[in-house]
This record gives structure tokens, C-alpha cells and sequence, in this order.
């Protein structure tokens, strides 16, 4: 794991909506992912719209993100969940699962999803990226969410304007 945080983009002027759908399980470290993301994007986008959407567990994530990315009114979705490991291989099928449902409903429905469903061998570790002011990664979600719906809405203006004839 990543032990820097990513750096801070520019605060954005443009409006932005941001939906983050979080899981209730785990919910003391997934609460330090909202908290932590939510911070952040108020922080760099003051005039943002930023919806929280509860889910019972990281498997439910996807559907909500899924619908989310229909309406097509987002610039980014940010997932948050956290897995600990138990004895068996459930949290590892269940985290390559939620990632490969994030990505796909990212990429057929062009709506950024910025995947914060972390996957911890040990509590400590979940405490250390959830909670810390160092190195969160609720943070460096909301950064990245940020980023790119600013490359999203450049990349969609200069195609209405290769549409217009500009």
C-alpha cells in the first residue's frame, strides 16, 4: 500500500455533483472515508452538491452506484466500504467483485467512479487509512474524484465543440 497521500488539484470553480455511496458495515472506518472525502470535496469544490447514499454492505455498493450513473447527472461517484479479512476467501471474492462491478458501470456508463471499497488484512491497517489525518484515503477519493470530473467535463466540451464544427 501507498504510504503518500496524492496531491491536492486545484480548487475547482466550476458547479459539480458528487454522490458518495457507503457501506454501513465496518461503519466506524467507513465513516472516516465520508468524512474524510466529504471534507476534502467541500474543501476544493466550496459550491458542490454532495449526496450520501447508505448501503448495508460493500457487496450492495455497485446497484446503488449503478443507478446513480443512469440518471447521468453525476461528474463523479465515490464508493466507500471497508473489507477485513476473515479465515476465509470471502473478503477477497467479495472485493474483486465490488472492483469489477465499480469499473464496468464506470466505463459503460461514462460516469467517473472512484473505488474506495478498501480490502484490509488487519484492523490496523483499516484504522491507519480510514481514520488517520496522514494517509486517508477518504482524502485522496475525493481528490481523485475532483481530477477527474474536471478531465471529463474538458474532455466532453471539446467533443460538443468537434460536434459543433469548432
Amino acid at each position: 500500500m501507498s504510504r503518500s497521500v496524492s496531491p491536492r488539484p486545484q480548487i475547482g470553480k466550476a458547479k459539480r455533483k458528487f454522490h458518495i455511496v457507503a457501506s454501513r458495515f465496518n461503519a466506524r472506518y467507513v465513516q472516516g472515508l465520508v468524512d474524510h472525502a466529504t471534507q476534502e470535496l467541500r474543501a476544493l469544490v466550496p459550491g458542490a452538491t454532495i449526496s450520501l447514499h447508505r448501503v448495508p454492505g460493500a457487496f450492495e455498493i455497485p446497484v446503488v452506484v449503478r443507478q446513480l450513473a443512469l440518471q447521468n447527472k453525476a461528474d463523479a461517484i465515490v464508493a466507500c466500504g471497508v473489507i477485513l479479512k476473515g479465515k476465509t476467501d470471502h473478503a477477497h471474492n467479495l472485493s474483486r467483485s465490488v472492483t469489477d462491478a465499480l469499473q464496468r458501470i464506470a466505463v459503460d456508463h461514462g460516469v467517473p467512479v472512484i473505488n474506495a471499497v478498501l480490502s484490509f488484512d488487519e484492523e490496523a491497517d483499516a484504522r491507519t487509512r480510514c481514520l488517520d489525518e496522514k494517509i486517508n484515503r477518504g482524502t485522496e477519493a475525493a481528490r481523485a474524484a475532483v481530477d477527474i470530473a474536471g478531465t471529463m467535463s474538458t474532455l466532453r466540451m471539446r467533443s460538443g465543440q468537434a460536434l459543433r464544427g469548432k
